[in-house]
């Protein structure tokens, strides 16, 4: 556990590869806790944040959790409640940091396909049989055969399901129509 006597202080500090959640008070001097939040947001942080308030104010609350805030405890808080929500913010944080490196994993697979490459992708995801593909593209099935097999290999999957699973990861849909004829 680390304790900063301002906003600015983490700021300066603040290392985006560290493990954990933020604490905050809604009233801090010169940033409050919300603004903090909010230029933590804007630099795409994966820390969650937990915020405590002296008064139980509706609107800030339902600001602070639309920007993805953990949990809004109001003080005087219970020990209990306070650890409670830390855990669970710690383990929120460990899940989005697994995923944004399983989605740059992805990402970096992606970016070594070639162009042509990437096309075939998007069909087979498309559920395409090679001969669709083919008249698609405008190669021949066994050109589409080779730049499938290595697709396959550069995603390091083995069937179809598992490359249609990485590409839904990435926001990737096949190609449902085909080019004319």
């Amino acid at each position: 556990m680390v304790a900063f006597a301002s906003a600015e202080e983490f700021l300066a500090q603040y290392d985006p590869q560290t493990l954990g959640c933020l604490v905050l008070d809604v009233a801090m001097p010169t940033l409050n806790g919300l603004e903090l939040q909010n230029i933590l947001a804007q630099t795409g942080s994966l820390l969650p944040i937990i915020f405590l308030t002296g008064t139980a104010d509706i609107p800030k609350s339902v600001e602070a959790m639309k920007l993805g805030a953990s949990d809004f405890l109001t003080k005087p808080v219970n020990d209990e409640d306070l650890l409670a929500a830390v855990r669970v913010a710690i383990e929120k944080n460990r899940v989005l940091r697994h995923e944004q490196a399983q989605l740059s994993e992805i990402q970096a697979r992606l970016a070594t396909l070639t162009p042509r490459e990437r096309e075939v992708l998007e069909h087979v995801v498309a559920g395409k049989l090679n001969k669709q593909i083919a008249s698609d593209l405008g190669i021949t099935e066994a050109t589409v055969k080779m730049h499938r097999a290595r697709v396959m290999t550069k995603m390091k999957v083995q069937g179809v399901a598992d490359l249609v699973r990485l590409t839904e990861v990435c926001g990737i849909r096949g190609i449902v129509t085909s080019a004319p004829h």
